[in-house]
């Protein structure tokens, strides 16, 4: 039992919780002293938030441990103050039997950091011919499938996954991406690729997909969720889907509401990432998006690489980029700092409504007695700078190299276990 003083849930008013056996046991108006807990964590007048849940991160294990594994994937979710995290199907093995999804979540729990869900294939080896054993899967307990890196173009064989899904009660998470339109494409196809030499990735290769599986949503039914949206013409079309009460749901990256395809005058490898940065106009349609309910949340795409990867030119350079450690700055700094939204907003976009689409019990739950304790506290005035070296993760290849911020993840409690402290 111990007591979390001085904090303010929601960035609201200062409050004393009591958290005993993992949950919240009390929250209270008056200090809790240290003759009633084992300790006392002073919060120091800090925003409480509930602990955040990413849909969308690789981990890279099994497969490329060199770049991340689910021990330092965990710490660094910690880091960046999230208490349970997806991690993407596309590893080497790549996880489309249930006892490599298994393998996936036995390991994160053993290491205890943050509860590490498997996303399951939705076909086999990624490669969009044969369907996995979603049923086997989804009684093994994976909740969400998807072939993420890659996209299930065939429309026949996608339809049979919505059908599968449908069945089962699971999530289909689909890589937006015509492939046949986007052969040698690096860069977003506009005028900074064009000006840079570089192979264009129009926006239609993204959007004629999310149409496509859309009206197949519509006719057979089942949940799915559109991966990194980053076009303003995908925005227009989860609206039109929307309204027409078609169940699917969009995430969107943190990189793709604040960086655009401006960054890549300088050639550096760690702005390459799939789906491009966009333009401006694409940037503050996804920001609208967000703020509106069109797209659900946010989630990081989180995408470890090492400098062999990295350090090489554009178009040879791996697309991906780290993200769990700095989405909650980058989500403060373009809604909170801006007064667009206030920290109930970054609740419900990073934890709350992930938590309630991937229908976690346990996450995203109210910050209230008797709820658990799974908690993450933000110091909103604390100024500290990106650097890929400092990271948990094990890799460093961050799209955000020197870049300041003003919010910072100082703790995180997994059902009441601390997880993460800031050393300052």
């Amino acid at each position: 039992m111990f007591a979390l003083n001085n904090v303010r849930p929601y960035g609201e008013d200062v409050k004393h919780v009591l958290i005993d056996g993992g949950v919240i046991a009390d929250i209270r108006d008056t200090e809790i002293g240290a003759e009633e807990v084992e300790h006392v964590v002073d919060g120091g007048g800090h925003v409480l938030l509930p602990g955040l849940v990413d849909m969308h991160v690789h981990l890279r294990e099994p497969g490329r441990e060199d770049t991340e594994t689910i021990a330092t994937g965990s710490d660094a979710a910690a880091k960046g103050g999230f208490t349970a995290v997806f991690t993407m199907a596309n590893t080497n093995p790549v996880i489309d039997q249930p006892f490599l999804a298994d393998a996936v979540w036995e390991k994160g729990q053993a290491y205890g950091k943050c509860d590490v869900y498997p996303v399951g294939s939705i076909t086999k080896g990624l490669e969009g011919k044969e369907l996995t054993e979603i049923g086997l899967m989804a009684r093994s307990g994976v909740r969400m499938f998807s072939d993420d890196g890659k996209c299930v173009n065939d429309p026949q064989l996608m339809r049979r996954a919505i059908e599968y899904a449908k069945a089962h009660n699971v999530i289909l998470a689909q890589h937006a991406e015509d492939h046949r339109m986007t052969a040698d494409a690096v860069a977003h196809e506009g005028e900074t690729a064009a000006r840079l030499g570089l192979g264009g990735w129009p926006r239609v290769a993204e959007e004629s997909i999310v149409a496509r599986d859309a009206i197949m949503t519509r006719d057979y039914g089942g949940r799915y969720h559109v991966c990194h949206a980053s076009t303003q013409g995908t925005v227009e079309l989860l609206r039109f889907a929307k309204a027409q009460g078609i169940e699917l749901t969009a995430e969107v990256t943190p990189h793709h509401l604040i960086l655009t395809d401006e960054k890549l005058e300088t050639y550096d490898g760690n702005f390459r990432v799939n789906p491009p940065l966009r333009e401006e106009r694409d940037t503050l349609a996804l920001r609208d998006a967000l703020l509106d309910g069109t797209i659900d949340v946010v989630a990081t795409d989180h995408a470890p690489h090492g400098s062999e990867d990295k350090c090489v030119e554009f178009e040879h350079a791996r697309p991906g980029m780290l993200g769990l450690e700095t989405s909650l700055a980058v989500v403060h700094q373009v809604f909170v700092e801006t007064g667009l939204a206030d920290w109930r907003f970054v609740a419900k976009v990073m934890s709350e409504r992930p938590a309630a689409i991937l229908g976690l019990k346990d996450q995203g739950r109210p910050i209230v007695a008797g709820e658990p304790a799974n908690l993450t506290l933000v110091d909103p005035e604390s100024s500290w700078t990106a650097h890929g070296e400092d990271m948990a993760s094990k890799a460093s290849n961050t799209p955000y190299e020197d870049m300041a911020f003003n919010a910072r993840v100082v703790g995180t409690w997994l059902r009441g276990n601390r997880t993460y402290i800031a050393s300052n």
